[in-house]
This record gives C-alpha cells, structure tokens and sequence, in this order.
C-alpha cells in the first residue's frame, strides 16, 4: 500500500500538468492566429494606395490618455476598445447577416472610430494597446480595410476560421498580465457585446472597465464636424397610413402583456416611426436625434430644444402636456438623470435588446436601471414596423415607380453620352449623376445611402465608395457596379445594376448569369408562411455554390418606409442562426418589404451584384387552408442584356424574366412617355426586347407568379408557331 502513495502522488502531478496544459491552450489557442492578415504594402510603400491615413500621432495621443488618471478615472488602462457605434447604436452590427450595409451613416461628428483608424467602412472595433493597435472587420470590408488601414494596425478578417474574437485576442495578448484593464464606452457599445464580453474574460486576467470619457473625444479637438442645427418635421398621415396615437396604443398593448411599466426606446429610427415624425440627423436617413420613454400614463421625448419647431409641437400635443397621449418635451442629455429618477417609481423597465441586426441599447441606458427592475427583450417596435400598412406598402410601389423612372433615365443617359465621350466618365461622375437624376423626381428627400459605384477591382470590394483619392475612369473591360437609392416621402429605395461598356468576357457573363439566375430563384419562389427568413437564403447561392462560390454578405434586409434603407428584424442570409434565443429569423408575412441582392466578386478584377426591393404577398392556400407566399419585385429597372448568357437559363427562368420585363414596360413605359422622355423610352424598350422561349414551363408548379399582361408571351407564341410550320413547309417541298 504504502509503494502505491508514490504513484499516486505522480499520477495526481500528471494530471494537473495535463489539465493545466488543456487550460492553457483554451486561453490561448494554438490553432488561431493572433498575428492577423498579411498586409499589402507594408512596411510603407512609396505606391500605398492613396486612401491610407497615416494614424500615428493619434495612437499616440490616445495612449497618453489611456494612461491619465483623470481621463480614466480610474486605473491606468492597458487597453481601449473603440466601437463604430454612436449613443443609439445607429450602425446595424450585424457581421455580415445582412446584404452591403449602406444605410448606417453616422453624424460625421459622431465617426470617433473612423478618426482613429482611418477605415470608413460601416462595421468593425478596434482594440489600441500600449503597443498594438488591432482592428476587425467582417468579409465585406476585408479589402476595403487592407488598402485605407496604415501599417501600424492588425487585420483581423472576421469570418475566417484562424481569426481569434477580440476577447480570445486580449485574453492571448495579456496572459502572463497578473490583471490588465481595457476601457470602453458603455454609451457606444450595446448591452448585449458588453455582457458577452464580460462572460467571455470572466476566467482569465483581462478586466472590461467602463470609461465615462470617451478618450477618442478627448484628442479629436482640432476639426470635428459640429452636429447640424436642421429641426425635425412631421410625416403626415396620408404618407404614414396610422395616427401616431395609435402606435403608441399598440406599444402599450404589448407592454400589458409583459407587465412592463415603462419602455425605453434608443433607436432613432424607431422613435422616428412611433411619433411619424422625420429629421436631419443622420446624412441619408431621416431621424431626429432623440431618446422616449412610453409609460401607460405618459410619454416622453429627450431631443434639443432648437430641433423641435412649432409644427412638431402641434402634432405632439406637446403644449400643456397632462394626458397619457401627449408628448412632454426634455432636454436630450437629460435623460440620464431622468432615467434614475423615473426608474424609482416602476417596477419592470422594458430596455430593448439585439434582434436581427438592431443592437438594442447601450450598456449605459442598461446601468441607469437597477438590475432587478430590467426587461431585456427585442423592441415591439420592430415587428410593427416590419409589416407595412396599405398605404405605406401603395406608397413603397410608387415610390420605387419613380425611382425607376430616375434609373432608366440615369442609365439611358450613361450609355448615350458614354459613346461619345468615353473619357469624361470616372466612377465619381457616375454617383453624381445617379444621384442628381433621383433629385429631379416628385417626392424626393435625398438619397437614402452614398452611391457605391465602383469599376473593374473597385466593383469586387461590396462597400466601395469613390472619393477624390480612389476615383478612376470607367474602361470597356470591366464591370461597373452601381448601387444606389432614394428617399422619398412615401418610400424608400435601393437597387443595384452591373453595367459593361465593352464586350463582355465568357467569365464575366457566367458570373453575371448566375447571379440573375440567384435572383430569379428566390423571386419566383413559392413557400409556406412558415418558412424562416434565413432559409431562403440557399435559394439565391445555389446557382454560385454549384461552382464552389460564395459572397461575404446576405442576401436579404428588411427596408424602411422613409426611413432605414436596412431595417430589422427581415434578413436573408444563413449566416444569420435559426437558433438564436433572443430574435431569430422571423416567418415573413404579406406587406414585408425586402431586398434580394446576390452577388459575385473576383478580387482585383471585376464584380457583379443585383439588387431589386422585394414584396411578401400572398401566393394562395393549401387544401388545408395552409398559407403560401410569394414574392413580387416592386424594382423595376432592366438588366443587362450583353451580360446574360442567356443558354444557362431554363424555360422557366427565361418566362420570368420576360414576365419581368413586361412589367417594366408597362408600367415605366406609360410614365416614360407622360414625361416626354422619349430617348429613355427608346432604351428600356431596347433593353426589355421579349427572348425567345424554346421549352415548356410546368406552370402547375406555381399559384401564377406573373404580374403582367400575358399578350405580349401569346403574340411570340403564335410567331415561334408560324415560324415552325413555315420550316415543316419548306422540309416538304425541298
């Protein structure tokens, strides 16, 4: 017995080292790389592309302040995170679950991210050490921040299996730290990051501090943008479709049901909805800066005094405020000190948390609420929203009517001028023109995101954006990608054509192919009310997974009426987990509005995307009074032709796109014409020429996907007809 005491003692050495081995490769995974991406141009080259910021002297200057006590207010920090978000987490973190994120434009005053690191794509933290500056990004802006990201920074490509999160990063980078502090901003960082952060360094050295100074704010003195002092309007019922009384009667409804006694809404575009009031506070969405409060027996707003005029005061009741359906007015910091004062008196505080990619409130608006009195669950405002009332679904076609009429002229423009003067075209010129053809339309509030228009490499990077420093001419070699929408009182809109002003190679028209046929799929889709959002998504990628390809971006998003050109909780993208607790995919329902834009990108060469706005109607029932869906694209601008390989369409996806085509006809045609626009009336017939059906379309497969008149398909039916008895004819007598 006693010669086993030693083994024993041997054995239980064994088995910590082991365990302890196994816990220090959970910390520090050897599998992952801590390093980031291989850099392009670095060290500094003297041809560094010419959108690359140099940062250093402000990466010096904030690691000063991360050592200042009375910056920090506390400990010396090793570590400060700095998120993209402003106070109302406007940017829509949704890591890629969504399509191109265009709509998520900051105030410039607000971009602290984009001043420190020089990236101005819409996603992505960055983590700055004492001496390490490291940044992470999703699929969408990998190359995109490659080429604006100085050589002082790490590349982390979010996505890629070897590329640590940022907490399993701080937890590698300070693992022999005996504790190491890293600050953050809880107004800028949702309460759900915040808390996953938390969970995820619980067991290791790294301490998450909140810092109440934002220290990016600190060093940005010299410069930055002043927030505008344009006031708020309201959006009249007859755009809206429903009295904000209403909504507001239905958001206490829902709080009924969760015993809820107050809730605090943080996103703009939310409170902007609810009170059917619009603002300039955003550069191309219309929001007004604020914070609410609902309760049963009050409602408040949290907005600066000088943005609030006369008009909206009337439409809020605002004067004399003593009524549960009148709006009381307070100053817009105040909302901090009046949240723990109000807080006193309820019991259950509905505090909005993540759905989709809306990042629900700060970790801030979290705190000013005692732990025990906090509701964390999705705002009702987002399932409201998503199902759009007869007139704001009528006013989302028309709309996109008029925007198709901006299109067609933009593009018959182009083509036109393109021709003639070939060199006067760079990518800049091309945004402008879009967007000055949508300023001329009935309606129009501005543009709803800055125009993507990109040619040949910059058509493969998603989220390009030209500037004076990128812009370069439009060749005949390459694609041009350009994606763009309007703001309109009664919609808005976003669609996206690839255009060739050359001869097209066989790869470019292969790609260009299949992702037409992606979307043809998924719009001519037939499906169960029951089906989840993100199951469509293979519908779409089929055709691009079948030569083992994929896009770094969804397919679909949810979008606004007159407001958030990306809007939850609608999103198409597996990527998007089925499993998610909190606000999963949703079930579509008729009146959801949405887009579908595959996508094809061949870094360093060329890029394809096609977008159209989506409709969610009722296809018809089962014999079990089951309800099916169907889509029905309320776009309306043609494609393409030299791009269509149109030997990889079958029957039915050349029907539809005929059908397609029809409609623009039909229905651009006559406003075309009403306009006077005859030169663009010329070109869209052109580009909507009927193509020849060789085959025969099962049409029992569907409840009648066609929304346009059938005569045009019986008039080509009776031709191809004619035309075969003519060679029978000819057979005979030679």
């Amino acid at each position: 017995m006693e010669g086993l005491v030693p083994w024993f003692l041997v054995f239980i050495c064994a088995l910590g080292l082991t365990n302890g081995y196994y816990l220090q490769n959970e910390i520090t995974n050897p599998h992952l790389n801590y390093n980031g991406a291989k850099r392009s141009h670095c060290p500094e080259t003297a041809n560094k592309p010419p959108n690359r910021q140099d940062t250093s002297l402000r990466l010096k200057q904030l690691r000063t302040e991360m050592r200042r006590t009375t910056s920090v207010q506390g400990p010396h920090l090793d570590g400060y995170i700095v998120t993209s978000d402003d106070a109302h987490q406007t940017l829509q973190l949704n890591h890629g679950r969504s399509g191109p994120l265009e709509s998520a434009s900051l105030d410039p005053h607000d971009m602290r991210r984009e001043f420190i690191t020089g990236f101005y794509g819409s996603a992505g933290e960055a983590v700055i050490t004492v001496d390490k500056a490291v940044f992470w990004t999703d699929g969408r802006y990998h190359i995109q921040a490659d080429q604006q990201l100085d050589c002082n920074w790490i590349l982390m490509k979010r996505g890629r299996v070897d590329v640590p999160s940022i907490t399993e990063w701080l937890k590698y980078q300070f693992l022999n730290q005996e504790i190491a502090y890293i600050g953050a901003d809880p107004t800028l960082v949702s309460a759900v990051d915040w808390e996953v952060w938390e969970d995820e360094l619980a067991n290791s050295s790294v301490r998450l501090v909140p810092v109440h100074n934002n220290l990016v704010d600190l060093i940005w003195q010299v410069d930055r943008p002043t927030y505008n002092q344009y006031p708020a309007y309201p959006l009249h019922d007859k755009y809206s479709g429903r009295p904000w009384q209403d909504k507001v009667q239905s958001i206490r409804e829902e709080m009924q049901k969760l015993k809820a006694d107050a809730l605090v809404l943080t996103a703009l575009d939310e409170i902007a909805w609810l009170f059917n009031i619009r603002g300039y506070d955003l550069p191309n969405t219309p929001v007004l800066r604020a914070y609410a409060i609902i309760t049963m027996g009050s409602i408040h707003l949290f907005a600066p005094r000088q943005k609030i005029p006369r008009s909206v005061d009337i439409h809020l009741k605002m004067d004399i405020c003593t009524h549960a359906n009148c709006v009381k007015l307070h100053e817009y910091s105040s909302i901090w000190r009046e949240l723990q004062t109000m807080s006193q008196l309820w019991s259950t505080v509905w505090l909005p948390t993540r759905c989709a990619y809306s990042p629900g409130a700060s970790m801030k608006i979290f705190n000013s609420i005692p732990p025990k009195k906090r509701l964390p669950e999705p705002s009702p405002v987002l399932n409201m929203r998503a199902q759009k009332n007869k007139v704001e679904a009528e006013g989302m076609r028309r709309s996109h009517l008029r925007d198709a009429v901006a299109m067609c002229e933009f593009l018959a423009y182009m083509e036109e001028q393109y021709e003639l003067n070939s060199d006067s075209w760079d990518e800049m010129q091309v945004a402008r023109l879009a967007n000055e053809f949508r300023y001329e339309q009935d309606m129009n509030k501005g543009i709803s995101f800055p125009t993507i228009a990109g040619y040949g490499p910059h058509a493969a990077i998603p989220h390009y954006e030209p500037n004076n420093l990128t812009n370069i001419k439009i060749g005949t070699t390459s694609t041009l990608v350009v994606d763009s929408g309007g703001q309109y009182l009664d919609g808005t809109t976003d669609v996206t054509r690839t255009l060739h002003f050359g001869t097209p190679t066989k790869e470019q028209k292969e790609a260009y192919t299949r992702v037409l046929i992606g979307s043809i799929e998924l719009s001519k889709l037939v499906f169960p009310n029951t089906l989840k959002s993100n199951q469509l998504d293979v519908v779409a990628r089929a055709p691009l997974w079948n030569v083992s390809y994929d896009y770094l971006h969804g397919t679909g998003h949810g979008i606004g009426h007159f407001l958030s050109v990306h809007e939850s909780p609608i999103g198409i993208s597996y990527m998007q987990a089925i499993s998610e607790e909190i606000c999963g995919p949703v079930e579509l329902r008729p009146g959801y509005f949405m887009s579908n834009e595959p996508g094809y990108y061949k870094e360093g060469d060329f890029g394809v995307r096609l977008e159209n706005i989506i409709e969610t109607v009722e296809a018809g029932r089962s014999k079990n009074s089951e309800i099916f869906l169907k889509f029905r694209d309320v776009t309306l601008v043609p494609y393409e032709p030299k791009l269509i390989d149109y030997k990889m369409l079958n029957p039915s996806q050349i029907q539809w796109l005929n059908n397609y085509n029809s409609r623009i006809r039909d229905e651009v045609g006559p406003e075309l014409k009403r306009r006077l626009k005859i030169d663009t009336l010329r070109w869209m017939l052109k580009k909507t020429a009927t193509i020849p059906e060789w085959g025969l379309v099962n049409k029992g497969m569907s409840f009648g996907q066609s929304h346009s008149s059938p005569s045009t398909f019986k008039q080509f039916h009776i031709l191809v007809l004619i035309v075969s008895i003519y060679h029978v004819i000819s057979s005979i007598w030679s």
